[in-house]
């Protein structure tokens, strides 16, 4: 018990301190030691020959052997002679002993001196305490970086959200779950890649700065070429770019890439996020289904072990096939309306009764896409694929033969949210262009989300592009989904935040 009081009492007085006063102690001990010649900052590089992990997952290799470990002071207990403390590397928590006798009377002040949040190396021989616990004998510290600014208290840690997100760099040293869920993030990219590169993908890059923004509905962000004089847009999706590429021959592409959305923020939307889009030549999009499934279960294995995973409470099953159904089977299932069967005036007043304010004149599809969007997809658990969306609102979507009302196009949702999508791309150059006249009527009515008109795609497609199936996946959701984050902002490193006011 005295041990555990003495291991808290720096962190317990810079808490009760202001963090300027703590600030301007830890500078006047960085400037005493580069009085001594000792300036942390001039030192270049550190011989590490092992990490905290492999020590500890390996004990019996390294018994009694020295070895130079470093890593960030995260605990000290100053005991007379002797003192223990922690250092936390990239993959482990590590125990050091520091003895008055094995580091010689001034070295083992200057250890006295160091401050939790400081990164130091240590030499020493690995060994295990009276209590079993592995450990460095230290007979070399050396203070590799002077941390000026103390660290959160370690039993209340970095729990305010916001700062939480703003300092990302404190949130990932004072609270390893954070750190965790950033690891997994990584090996689902890497996991997606692997799937793709196996099936014979290609990986490209396409541009982020375009004199056009299309490929999806949104609002953009503008920007500025000085050179050129025109003004340019961030791109909010990589679509005609990447079937350009079906275009020229590549039969396989995707793309892992930023997008930039000039929209609202909320849970699931960040105004930067990170997408894949994979196009394949010769298929539709019920291949672009087989890959989704293949493509989650993937990452699922990789990152929980598992198939049956728990999101925010709500326990889903990832096995394949996933549930199907067409839009107008949802709609009939969820919110009780029959667009097979009923006539389009009575589906409107049912579901202006139901609290929209569609217009009488509204057409078949924008009528069945109202009510889903306002009725059933907050009751979509899935993992379920919703086919057959209006044409209304898939403008880059070929129609389904049987019904030219309709689309070959998927959605697939997760606990109510939208996870990815999907088409049989239109590569009909004559029917791409009436479409996008048709999102030029609209924005010219006030739909700042409507796309331009991009001649040169349609040139593309006039060369002539290959039946193709289409594939956009959100991976900032996907990471939600496979790490149990509650928000977008919990698994993107640097989240979009408005200024703090000066």
């Amino acid at each position: 018990m005295a041990e555990q009081e003495n291991t808290n009492v720096q962190q317990n007085v810079e808490r009760e301190v202001d963090a300027s006063e703590v600030r301007k102690v830890r500078i006047e001990k960085l400037s005493e030691l580069v009085a001594r010649g000792q300036n942390p900052f001039e030192i270049v590089k550190f011989d590490r020959t092992a990490t905290a992990g492999a020590i500890l997952s390996n004990y019996e290799e390294f018994e009694g052997k020295e070895v130079a470990v470093a890593g960030r002071l995260i605990s000290k207990r100053i005991m007379g002679k002797a003192s223990f403390g922690h250092i936390m590397d990239s993959d482990g928590k590590l125990q050091g002993y520091f003895s008055r006798d094995d580091l010689g009377v001034d070295e083992y002040q200057d250890f006295k001196k160091l401050d939790v949040g400081d990164i130091v190396g240590i030499i020493g021989t690995v060994f295990k305490t009276k209590t079993g616990e592995t450990s460095v004998h230290a007979k070399k510290v050396v203070l590799l970086s002077k941390s000026l600014l103390p660290l959160p208290e370690k039993y209340h840690g970095l729990t305010n959200t916001e700062l939480r997100y703003r300092q990302r760099y404190v949130d990932l040293i004072v609270n390893p779950d954070v750190k965790e869920t950033f690891v997994k993030r990584s090996k689902i990219i890497s996991t997606i890649r692997r799937v793709l590169d196996a099936k014979g993908f290609i990986e490209v890059e396409t541009p982020v700065l375009n004199t056009l923004a299309g490929g999806a509905n949104a609002r953009p962000f503008v920007t500025h070429h000085n050179t050129l004089d025109i003004d340019m847009y961030l791109r909010i999706a990589t679509e005609l770019h990447l079937k350009r590429c079906i275009v020229g021959g590549f039969e396989k592409v995707y793309e892992i890439g930023r997008q930039f959305r000039n929209e609202g923020m909320d849970p699931k939307h960040n105004p930067e996020f990170t997408s894949i889009e994979i196009y394949q030549a010769y298929v539709d999009f019920n291949e672009m289904m087989n890959i989704t499934e293949e493509l989650y279960t993937a990452a699922a294995e990789e990152v929980c072990g598992s198939l049956d995973i728990t999101y925010q409470g709500q326990e889903l099953h990832l096995q394949r096939p996933w549930a199907r159904l067409t839009m107008v089977e949802a709609v009939k299932k969820y919110a009780g309306l029959d667009f097979d069967n009923e006539p389009l005036s009575d589906l409107i007043k049912k579901a202006n009764a139901k609290g929209l304010d569609l217009a009488p004149n509204a057409s078949w599809g924008t009528v069945l896409y109202a009510v889903f969007d306002a009725f059933v997809e907050e009751q979509l658990v899935g993992p379920i694929f919703i086919t057959d969306y209006p044409v209304e609102v898939s403008p880059l979507a070929k129609k389904k033969p049987s019904d030219n009302r309709l689309t070959e196009r998927f959605e697939f949702f997760i606990c109510a949210s939208e996870g990815g999508n999907a088409f049989s791309e239109l590569n009909d150059p004559l029917d791409q262009r009436a479409r996008f006249e048709a999102q030029m009527q609209a924005k010219a009515n006030g739909d700042e989300e409507a796309q331009p008109y991009d001649e040169d795609f349609c040139t593309a497609l006039e060369y002539g592009m290959p039946p193709t199936g289409g594939l956009g996946i959100g991976v900032d959701r996907m990471v939600m989904f496979l790490t149990d984050s509650a928000s977008i902002r919990d698994v993107l490193l640097f989240p979009t935040m408005r200024p703090l006011a000066k």
